[in-house]
């Protein structure tokens, strides 16, 4: 068996070992080929009741990262070996942090406590620290939904961290091009891709057409407003003439020049919010976030 490709006849084939050997009703199973890149095996499982896994030999903290990630009571059903046959094992993740995987081969990972749907909006205290201030939860759901994320688009996230940790989780077919100026930052974006499992995030250091060429066009790019903004808008535009951006800055004169920036990419119409968030702290004090202005549009139109 190819090492790093799963064809249909080897899915059918371990489809039916499963069937035969197993209970499990496989209507419903996701199937999962991480052999292939940008496929994130943990966001997958957390979502998802019953997950056919494919992977390739290798991997030896598989399990441990799973375990890390609160996914211990799941089971993996599997068996000794590259080949769908043989006799058939059940074991739960938490017995299984020490081993690694020793064959190119399918594997089944149930789930009872996996989530009906996505998560949107995580709390920023499961985000890791670092010298990041990431935006509050609420107004990033607000972004999110905003960039219409969808299975398979391709997204860039300038200077946006949170915003690249909640599109991987979301969109496992897609690519998410994470662009961090600053090193600190771009630590602190590394360990939250380690630590939820990200394997489709794309990390660079800055926008232009040598970092750009090798990696997929955007469909959808999110923006910090800085002084470099024009700039990259200029470089991703002469890769997607089209491309839906999204804007974040605590800038009103800025936000209310994008009715007139946004002419240049002939664009009329922006779609220009401001989103303001209060709490009552256990104290029953008032406590104002800042008030960002969103602005949204699509290059073209």
């Amino acid at each position: 068996m190819d090492g790093t490709m799963f064809n249909n006849q080897h899915i059918i084939a371990w489809l039916r070992y499963f069937s035969d050997n197993t209970d499990i009703d496989l209507e419903h199973v996701k199937i999962l080929d991480i052999t292939k890149k940008n496929k994130n095996l943990i966001p997958t499982c957390e979502v998802h009741r019953c997950v056919l896994v494919f992977t390739e030999a290798g991997h030896p903290d598989i399990f441990y990262r799973m375990y890390n990630a609160g996914l211990g009571d799941c089971k993996v059903i599997y068996n000794e070996g590259s080949e769908p046959s043989g006799p058939i094992k059940e074991d739960p993740v938490s017995h299984m942090i020490d081993r690694g995987i020793n064959a190119s081969a399918g594997m089944i990972i149930l789930n009872p406590n996996a989530r009906a749907t996505m998560r949107f909006g995580i709390d920023n205290k499961t985000l890791a620290k670092g010298s990041v201030k990431y935006v509050g939860s609420e107004i990033r759901s607000i972004i999110l939904s905003k960039m219409q994320i969808e299975e398979g688009k391709n997204i860039c996230a300038v200077s946006a961290e949170s915003i690249v940790v909640e599109a991987g989780l979301i969109n496992g077919e897609g690519t998410i091009i994470a662009v961090e100026y600053n090193g600190n930052d771009r630590n602190a974006l590394e360990e939250n891709v380690e630590q939820f499992g990200l394997n489709n995030v794309t990390i660079i250091d800055h926008i232009d057409n040598e970092t750009m060429k090798d990696l997929p066009v955007p469909d959808v790019t999110m923006l910090v407003a800085s002084a470099s903004m024009e700039q990259e808008m200029d470089c991703l535009l002469a890769l997607n003439p089209n491309m839906e951006f999204v804007i974040y800055t605590l800038d009103f004169v800025l936000a209310a020049s994008m009715i007139e920036r946004c002419k240049k990419f002939c664009t009329y119409d922006p779609e220009i919010i401001q989103v303001c968030v209060s709490k009552v702290t256990s104290r029953h004090n008032v406590d104002v976030q800042p008030a960002p202005w969103i602005i949204s549009f699509k290059a073209g139109s």
